[in-house]
């Protein structure tokens, strides 16, 4: 019998997280100040991140040391499993494929956002912060940061994009548990909010607009904090964490992936699972595929354009180098929130652009097909977002079928499902379809690009 749960030992806990920026061919363009254009300072983000969070946002130092206190709190769920997907194997029908996958849904949110959400806190409790506020999609994120706070006795307070915050009434309620204030995004309590919802009273939101009403109120106070779940390079360096004990997984029983397979939104779950690998091709060449995965509907990565933009709606944030389809662009009201984002991490953007990741969209009734055979064979309903994942694994096996070849299969099982069972409600009744990218959207959400500086 195959071994089904590597497990990995507390003590072999990475102490230190892994910054790709070392070993990128192609160093990242800079961000640029919204309204000057010129390179961001430390001094530029001091209103909305602690320093110690700006220091890492920008350092190129390959190894940053995990705080002993936040090690201390990961200690609650992590290290997390590595599984060989073995009865996904037999359904499939494969002897020389192995899939694994990492389950992050162990953690007290039931993703792997709280790998950022306890460091930004952590360091902005040292520098004396009484409130964070944030923004969240599905409300993995958001739920992840109030449990952060809750930890370090910080206030929360989370915009959550409208139609997540009816679909999954749930994350709300986690949020309220832990004590998180939690407000239907866009929402009449900030200037951004109340101009969109002046246009167009049923907006459902998106990401962008959530990110620009937590960054309002977040400036209006010197003790207030912002913090962000995904895109920046801090973020992503955070979660390395997951790669990071992979690796040593994999080490414990002799194997090493052919392809690791993840979701992008942002980019931080990406990231996570696969930087530390990618991190042997860039030093060694040890060759790996990495795969991003996103919905046809939020197509950044496959149909963007890789430019200047915006990380928010309203153009409060620097200007990132990155694979977008406009601040401005609406996605489809998917149940995959987490993914309903305009823009990819300059990181991921400037890999991708450099052909050492790779990326593709698939459909949202593909993604909840593969979800349900998965929870029928290993046991565990998948979130929405991670489901994309797994109907790309049943493309490589496909793929690997024909080709002959034996393969070892990773993907970052990212969160459960059990908060979103409405979603596969609705799938099951037949409800959902899949949502087609509004091409005529995009381009006109690109127009109001032209005036910025060009890559």
């Amino acid at each position: 019998m195959n071994q089904k749960k590597i497990f990995l030992d507390e003590s072999k806990m990475p102490k230190q997280w892994y910054n790709i920026q070392a070993d990128m061919p192609t160093k990242l363009l800079p961000p640029l100040h919204p309204k000057t254009m010129m390179p961001v300072t430390p001094e530029d983000l001091a209103a909305l991140f602690p320093k110690e969070i700006i220091k890492q946002e920008m350092s190129q130092e390959r190894w940053i040391d995990i705080p002993e206190e936040v090690r201390e709190k990961y200690l609650i769920w992590r290290p997390t499993p590595l599984i060989r997907a073995s009865n996904l194997e037999k359904f499939l029908g494969v002897t020389n494929i192995k899939i694994y996958y990492k389950y992050e849904g162990t953690s007290p949110a039931g993703s792997h956002k709280p790998n950022t959400s306890i460091p930004q806190v952590y360091y902005s409790k040292q520098e004396g912060v009484k409130k964070i506020v944030t923004e969240t999609g599905a409300g993995q994120w958001g739920t992840a940061l109030a449990i952060a706070c809750s930890m370090f006795q910080i206030e929360s307070e989370v915009f959550m994009v409208k139609i997540s915050y009816n679909q999954k009434p749930y994350r709300k309620i986690m949020m309220n548990v832990f004590g998180g204030t939690v407000h239907p995004s866009p929402s009449p309590l900030t200037n951004t909010g109340r101009t969109i919802l002046a246009e167009d009273p049923n907006c459902s939101g998106s990401l962008g607009i959530a990110i620009s009403e937590a960054i309002e109120i977040a400036v209006q106070s010197s003790d207030t904090k912002y913090a962000l779940g995904s895109v920046l390079n801090h973020v992503l360096m955070h979660q390395t964490i997951i790669g990071l004990e992979c690796e040593k997984q994999f080490e414990s029983v002799g194997d090493y992936p052919d392809v690791i397979v993840a979701p992008l939104g942002g980019g931080s779950n990406f990231a996570g699972v696969s930087f530390p690998f990618l991190r042997h091709q860039l030093q060694s060449g040890k060759k790996v595929r990495c795969v991003a995965v996103e919905p046809s509907s939020c197509p950044k990565l496959t149909k963007g354009e890789f430019r200047y933009d915006f990380a928010d709606n309203a153009g409060f944030t620097p200007l990132l180098p990155m694979y977008t389809l406009g601040h401005n662009f609406m996605p489809a009201n998917t149940h995959a929130g987490g993914l309903r984002y305009h823009g990819a991490s300059a990181l991921c953007s400037q890999l991708l652009k450099d052909k050492l990741i790779e990326a593709v969209s698939i459909d949202q009734l593909e993604c909840f097909k593969a979800g349900v055979i998965f929870a029928k064979t290993e046991g565990i309903i998948p979130a929405p977002e991670a489901s994309h994942a797994i109907a790309q694994v049943f493309r490589e096996v496909e793929q690997a079928k024909k080709e002959g070849k034996p393969k070892t299969i990773l993907f970052n099982l990212c969160g459960h499902g059990l908060l979103d069972l409405q979603g596969y409600q609705e799938y099951f009744d037949g409800k959902l379809q899949d949502s087609n990218f509004k091409e005529a959207d995009f381009h006109e959400s690109m127009k109001a690009l032209d005036s910025f500086p060009k890559i």
